[in-house]
């Protein structure tokens, strides 16, 4: 069973750098959010790998219902 924890109902933004990788947490349990911090062992989860094509501030979803991971679509409003 996939076990999946609400970090926060709302996006969180932050800045990514043109070029870097970075690790969408999907399980909810990192205590980097919105990043991976491996909290998702024994979960069935697997962090997102995504790459910034540009730098700039982005809105990443919290609330890991999102349709769009890693960025957030508003379903924590629905």
């Amino acid at each position: 069973m996939t076990k999946i924890s609400t970090a926060q109902n709302k996006p969180i933004k932050v800045p990514v750098e043109k070029g870097k990788s970075y690790y969408w947490c999907s399980c909810g349990f990192s205590n980097k959010q919105p990043f991976c911090d491996g909290s998702h062992k024994d979960t069935g989860k697997t962090p997102v790998k995504f790459d910034a094509i540009e730098s700039k501030d982005v809105f990443l979803c919290n609330c890991k219902k999102t349709n769009d991971k890693p960025f957030c679509d508003g379903s924590h409003s629905k």
